[in-house]
């Protein structure tokens, strides 16, 4: 038997977190009952999300999402710039969900997929699995920001984690994170006096955005997962 937010997140329906969340907010049923945090299921029992009822997953699958400016990253069907209406679909994909989020107003890589556990172990912070970005900021770059920057920058009672960061030009750079707190770069740059004009995610561990368009997506090799795995270890 196995928690129950790990058994909705392997059934594909979402992260592990998000499952907590659901089971928070009473969207979850065990054998008809509402559950608990602390239930653990089997394969004999009955498990409703949302009004759907869970089935093992047998098959996962794993697309690259460049996500364009405007989409939001929250899972919510009701909302027209949800993600959700701008994943793959078609016979044979099933229901899938972001590994953690983008915000609204950056672009770039979003590793879309059923696989629950595969989500839940590379959003963990303990992990400190790397995350990259291209940044683009209103006014030219100093020695002083970059020196701030890589040490880690304290904004509302948080102290960021030291990360690798180096120039691209005058106003551009890219940094390399091993955390993802809510708007981190931007509330970086902001405290340190820089408005982020541009943000875009090229790189989550092993997998490249590389050229893929803007809004389009596709399916991920058997060596990007190989790798991908293989560093999971």
């Amino acid at each position: 038997m196995i928690r129950l937010a790990k058994y909705i997140a392997g059934a594909g329906y979402c992260s592990r977190r998000a499952a907590c969340r659901l089971i928070e907010a009473g969207e979850v049923l065990l054998n008809g009952r509402p559950a608990l945090h602390t239930d653990r299921v089997s394969l004999n029992d009955q498990v409703v999300v949302q009004g759907q009822r869970l089935k093992p997953v047998t098959e996962y699958h794993y697309f690259l999402f460049n996500k364009p400016v405007g989409v939001d990253c929250v899972c919510n069907p009701s909302d027209p710039d949800s993600i959700l209406h701008f994943m793959p679909s078609g016979e044979g994909i099933p229901r899938l969900f972001p590994v953690g989020r983008l915000d609204k107003d950056s672009h770039g890589l979003m590793l879309l997929t059923n696989h629950g556990e595969l989500c839940q172990r590379l959003l963990h912070p303990d992990f400190y699995h790397e995350k990259e970005y291209r940044v683009v900021v209103d006014q030219p770059l100093t020695e002083g920001f970059f020196r701030a920057m890589a040490a880690g920058v304290e904004y509302g009672g948080i102290q960021t984690r030291p990360c690798q960061i180096y120039r691209v030009n005058d106003r551009c750079f890219n940094i390399i994170l091993t955390q993802g707190l809510n708007r981190q770069i931007r509330r970086m740059c902001k405290a340190l006096g820089y408005k982020v004009v541009d943000l875009q995610r090229v790189r989550l561990m092993s997998i490249c955005l590389s050229d893929l368009p803007c809004s389009y997506f596709r399916v991920l090799t058997a060596e990007e997962l190989q790798l991908l795995f293989s560093l999971l270890v």
